[in-house]
Parts: structure tokens; C-alpha cells; sequence
């Protein structure tokens, strides 16, 4: 029957050009009604054949790979410690292994390595697990990490007990012979409450984690301690000598003895040598490379209370090499985020649009492409990895080194705050930095702002991902403020969301400079107050519904009048069986009792690119979606009751709408 329909298919377009008259008439109308009658005939067929079918199961899970393989800086100069390391890693004894040296310094690089190797069947390990511990981690993130890994992730798993949770983690891993490496570890990790078991001679499992402070190396009770240190000259030579190129090098008589001098000023630190021979590799005069050395001289003699700040003066030498002021402000704009997050690269590029950081551009296209061409720069350079295809994420020291430029070294120029990701439960003093322009408090468990901090000036506001109950004078205090970012941050208290949600979007509607806005709603009245709002309709982009505990039903047309609106996640709405695409809907009124315009559906969500519906265990189809004609991205998790995308009747009904 497959080979039927794609010739069918090849027929139709013959038959399409026999229409005339709009559509009306055919040329040859015997062939057309043949064709029509057995295209219906079929569609009989195929729905017969489904009826008979078993399709309970459709698909089965790709089993967990050994390890996942990784992207690796190139290991020039570091083969001996490579060898070292894993030499220990043989040994029977050496169960938990703790890597440990100063920022910069090749430790990732290092594990990098290892997970490459150790994924290799003949090394006896069943499963390798890769997880990122970071600055102010929690233990319900390496939970999530490692469950991902082993395929516990989804379904309840979101709704458990870290209990719980450790105890799934346990039952999976105590059969198992594994490799857990824990990246960038800031503080002791308790790994029988995270869920793995503890490594034994019997078992013969293994920890390697990595971490800067000698401290924590303690703390982890690591069996075998290994240090990595800088690379001696002739080591930091070769690397400096790959990141450069032969053709720079000879390209003058007197640029090799001064790429040596170069060498030597970063001090045998990788990260250093990599960024800054990358810098240099397009520099073809002597000059260029004698005022370089002038620069890095200056920054060696500038003293720190400890390695990791005496590197920063190194690498701001590749961050002044930078083009231009745009290419600057991008890459400090990145330490917004939190420690290892994974920046989207349209979203960072549309922060990057609206904090007018770009050149001049007649047109949006044009300014992404700009914003593409930036990050591709900055990945060239160094100074942003690429995480995928569509993420982007900065080495803890890069991001470390630009909070160092934004919020000491220039802080009268650049005015950032940024306390992301560090598992705060109140908003931390501002003290004299009230001139601040540019605040990051994503990423922590904020419940309340009973006292804003005062920032007149503040222009950019990150406060996605918290637990905020109590918005009330949340903004008030921000009149100048242009984005806001709140995706995630409201767990409302039933009771108050009505007085709350109305005492927010009052308090949006009077920040007259706001042009970005994302933001999650918790119920059906908050999302009607939103939509009441005229002001915000030109500059919602993301809007998140989330724990619509009570309705069944959601009308996905109440959002067409966000014009800019580019993201929408639906998740957690347990009771929600079905969203509809209803015009007759009753709108809600603005305060001054004018009605709002319904937008035509075929102008509907024109910026739409992603859909993100995790949790919705209920809802049974999402036709609404051929609404958005340029959606490039939908991902549905846990919608377990979905027993289609396209509803056919659905799509008949919007076909007569449009």
C-alpha cells in the first residue's frame, strides 16, 4: 500500500493542474472523479486497518549508550598527565579518584579524555555517567542529570522526594559496574543522598570528579589525589605553536622568538594559552606581537590574592583583541546566566537585538545574522563552547573573568548584579550599587520581595526560575526597566492569585520602556488579566501556563493578540483534556471597558518558533499547532492520554476558519 500512495501522490499533482475555475471545474473530469473515488476509497482502507491494528506500543526506548562521547579541546601537551590519570584509574584500590588544580588549568579537559576512553566495551564498565556539579549546586539537579542518564527521568519522577529519588538512583545502580564524573565540584557532595552507591573493592565502580579547591579534595575522601599543574615551556610551547599555525609563525623572521615570549607570559596555564594563541593568529607584523607581550607584561605584574584572579588580567587581554564594542558587550552579557547553563542562541540573540548591542541593521533578519556571526567569533576565539547545535556555554573562568570586568574592574561602566544560580532564598543587598543597569537573580528559590531593592536605573531584570508567592511590589521600583524575564518563577498561593496577578500586571503596565517580556501564569484568571493588558501585547515574547489545575479546557486563540510572542510551554496542566481554537470567545476587558480586537486566525502566532508541552497528562491532541505556520521546535513529554498530534474533524474546523 506504501508504493501505492506515493505513486497517488505523484498522480494528484497531475491532476491539480486539470482544475480550473478556482478549483470548481476540472478539464477532464471523468479522470478527476475516478481519482477522487479511489482516494476516499483508500482513506476507507487505512482507517479500517487502523481499527484492526495493535498499536499500544509504537516505539521502544534506544538503550542508554555506555557513555555518551563529548567534544574535546585538543590535548597538545597534556599527554603525560592524560597518562598518569589513567594509569590510577587501573588501579583496583583507587575507587574514588579526585582531580584537583587551579581554574584554567585542563581539569575538564582532563575528564573529557577519560569519558572518551573509559566508553571503549573492553574496559568492563557498564555505565558511564557525566554530570556537572558547579557553584551552589543542588542535589536535586545531579539527581535529574544522573536519572536522565540511566532513564528514569520523566513521568513522576519530577513530582518525588529527594528520598525518593536517591532511592530509584540506588536500585538501578547497585547492579551495575559504573563511572560517575562529577565536573567542577565547589563543595562536598554527599553521594549516598544524591543515590549512588559508594564504590567498593567488590563492586569495583568508580567517582573521578574534578575541583580547584584542595579542601574539597579532602572532604570527598578521595582514595588517590592527583594534581594537574601547569605545563612546563616546552609543553606550553607546543600548544601555543598548534593554536597559532606554522604560517603565522614563519610568516616573519623575528614573530617565532616573540610568540615565544608570548608563550611564556601565560604561564604555562592552558586555557590561557589556547585563548591567546587563538588571539594571535592573525597577527602578521612584529609590532602587533611586541605590543602584546607590553600588555600581558602589565597584566603578570598585577597582584592577587589568589591563581585563579591573577588569570583574569591574562585572558582580558583577548577580551580587549575583541573587534568591537558589540562583539564585547555579547560576551559579557553571557555571565548573566548561571555557571554552566546552556544558552540558547536565539533568545541570547534577542536579548542581545533589545539591549541594542548590535550595529546598525535595517531589518531583524539582518541583525541576527549578526548575532550568529558574533557568537561564531566568540566560539572561534574561545570564549564560548558550543554545547549543540542550537546552545551555547562559557567556561566557568571565561564567565568568572567577565563578572570580574563587569562587576569590579569597570563596574562604573558595564553596572551588572549577578548572584545566578546560587540557591538564594532572599534578594541579596545591593549596597552601592544602586546604579546598577543590568540584574541576574535566575536560577535560585526566592519566595518574596518584601523589600525591592531600589534600582531606578535598572534596565534588564533576570528573575526566571524561582519561587516567588508574592509579587506584589515586585517592579515598582524599576521604572526604567526595559526587559523582564520571570519564566518559572510563580508558585501562586490559591487563594491570593487573584489579588496578586492583578496587582502585577498593573505594575507591567506601568513600566513605559518595556519592549521583552516572558512570563508564567498559573491560572485561567491570571492569563485573562494578562490579556487585558493592551500594553504588553507588543511585547510578550514567552509566555508559560502552567498548573491550570481546574480547567479542562483552554482556548489557545486568548493568546493570538501577543503579537511577538515566540515561545509558549504548557506544563503541568493535569486536568487540561483540550485545547480549542474558538473565535466566538468572550474577551476579557481592559479596565477602561473597551473591547480587545480578536486577531484573525490566519495572522495568528507569526513568531511562534517553539512549543514546549511537558505534564499534561490529559490532553489528547495538539491541532491547534497548524496554527503556526513557522514553528520549528515542539517537544511533548509525559502526555500520556495524547492519542494524536492532527485531529482530523479539529483541522477540517480550522480549515473553514481560515
Amino acid at each position: 500500500m506504501i508504493n501505492e500512495v506515493d505513486q497517488r501522490i505523484i498522480d494528484g499533482k497531475k491532476e491539480m493542474k486539470n482544475l480550473c475555475m478556482g478549483g470548481c471545474c476540472s478539464m477532464n473530469y471523468r479522470s478527476t472523479l475516478k481519482f477522487s473515488k479511489t482516494a476516499v476509497k483508500r482513506l476507507h482502507d487505512v482507517k479500517v486497518l487502523k481499527r484492526k491494528g495493535a498499536f499500544e506500543v509504537v516505539a521502544m526506548e534506544v538503550p542508554a549508550a555506555l557513555a555518551v562521547e563529548r567534544p574535546c579541546n585538543s590535548s597538545v601537551g597534556m599527554e603525560s598527565m592524560l597518562n598518569k590519570v589513567w594509569s590510577i584509574l587501573e588501579e583496583k584500590h583507587a575507587r574514588i579518584v579526585g582531580i584537583y588544580g587551579v581554574g584554567g588549568v585542563g581539569k575538564t579537559s582532563i575528564l573529557t579524555e577519560i569519558n572518551n576512553k573509559i566508553s571503549v566495551p573492553s574496559n568492563g564498565f557498564d555505565m558511564v555517567i557525566w554530570v556537572v556539579v558547579s557553584k551552589g549546586f543542588r542535589i536535586a539537579k545531579v539527581q535529574d542529570d544522573i536519572a536522565k542518564r540511566i532513564g528514569l527521568f520523566g513521568g513522576m519522577w519530577g513530582e518525588k522526594s529527594a528520598e525518593e529519588k536517591a532511592m530509584d538512583i540506588f536500585r538501578v545502580l547497585r547492579e551495575k559496574k559504573f563511572v560517575v564524573l562529577m565536573d567542577d565540584v565547589w563543595e562536598r557532595v554527599d553521594v549516598l543522598k544524591v543515590g549512588k552507591p559508594l564504590p567498593t573493592y567488590e563492586n569495583r565502580s568508580k567517582i573521578i570528579f574534578t575541583t580547584r579547591s584542595n579542601e574539597v579534595r579532602g572532604q570527598m575522601r578521595a582514595h588517590k589525589k592527583i594534581e594537574v599543574q601547569c605545563l612546563t615551556e616546552e609543553q606550553a610551547w607546543e600548544l601555543f605553536e598548534h593554536d597559532v599555525g606554522n604560517d603565522i609563525l614563519d610568516g616573519h623572521p623575528n614573530i617565532r622568538d616573540l610568540a615565544h615570549e608570548v608563550a611564556r607570559e601565560c604561564g604555562g596555564l592552558p586555557l590561557a594559552l589556547i585563548t591567546i594563541g587563538r588571539a594571535m593568529a592573525c597577527k602578521r607584523t612584529p609590532e602587533e606581537w611586541e605590543y602584546a607581550i607590553q600588555v600581558l607584561k602589565r597584566s603578570t605584574n598585577s597582584v592577587f590574592p589568589d591563581m585563579d584572579e591573577e588569570v583574569y588580567p591574562l585572558l582580558k587581554f583577548i577580551f580587549d583583541c575583541l573587534p568591537n564594542d558589540s562583539v564585547r558587550c555579547c560576551l559579557l552579557y553571557c555571565s548573566l546566566f548561571p555557571e554552566d547553563y546552556r544558552i540558547p542562541k536565539e533568545i541570547f540573540i534577542d536579548c542581545c537585538i533589545v539591549e541594542g548591542f548590535m550595529d546598525e541593521y535595517e531589518s531583524i533578519s539582518q541583525a541576527r545574522k549578526q548575532g550568529h556571526q558574533i557568537i561564531g567569533s566568540l566560539i572561534h576565539s574561545c570564549l564560548l563552547e558550543e554545547a549543540s547545535d542550537s546552545t551555547v556555554k562559557m567556561h566557568d573562568v571565561i564567565r568568572d573573568m567577565c563578572l570580574w570586568i563587569a562587576c569590579r574592574l569597570y563596574a562604573h561602566k558595564w553596572k551588572f548584579f549577578v548572584r545566578a544560580g546560587y540557591e538564594l532564598t532572599q534578594v541579596p543587598e545591593v549596597g552601592k550599587s544602586r546604579g546598577i543597569k543590568r540584574m541576574s537573580l535566575m536560577q535560585n528559590k526566592i519566595e518574596a520581595l518584601n523589600e525591592p531593592p531600589y534600582c531606578p536605573d535598572l534596565q534588564t531584570l533576570f528573575l526566571n526560575q524561582n519561587q516567588l508567592k508574592n509579587p506584589k511590589r515586585l517592579i515598582s521600583g524599576f521604572s526604567k526597566l526595559q526587559m523582564l524575564k520571570m519564566m518559572g518563577s510563580f508558585l501562586f498561593d490559591k487563594s491570593a492569585a487573584k489579588d496578586n496577578n492583578e496587582c502585577l500586571v498593573e505594575e507591567m503596565q506601568s513600566l513605559n520602556h518595556l519592549n521583552e517580556l516572558s512570563m508564567s501564569v498559573t491560572s485561567a484568571f491570571a492569563l485573562e488579566r494578562l490579556m487585558s493588558a493592551e500594553m504588553l501585547h507588543t511585547c510578550t515574547e514567552q509566555i508559560g501556563l502552567h498548573l491550570f489545575r481546574d480547567s479542562k479546557q483552554l482556548n489557545i486563540l486568548s493568546l493570538a493578540n501577543f503579537k511577538c510572542l515566540n515561545y509558549i510551554q504548557i506544563s503541568k496542566c493535569e486536568s487540561l483534556e483540550e485545547v480549542k481554537t474558538e473565535m466566538d470567545i468572550t474577551r476579557a476587558k481592559a479596565p477602561n471597558q473597551t473591547q480587545i480586537p480578536v486577531v484573525e486566525p490566519q495572522m495568528c502566532f507569526q513568531s511562534l518558533v517553539k512549543v514546549h508541552i511537558p505534564g499534561c497528562s490529559t490532553l489528547r491532541d495538539i491541532t491547534w499547532l497548524i496554527l503556526a505556520q513557522n514553528l520549528r521546535h515542539f517537544i511533548v513529554i509525559d502526555c500520556h492520554k495524547m492519542e494524536e498530534i492532527i485531529n482530523e474533524i479539529k483541522l477540517s474546523q480550522i480549515a473553514e476558519m481560515v
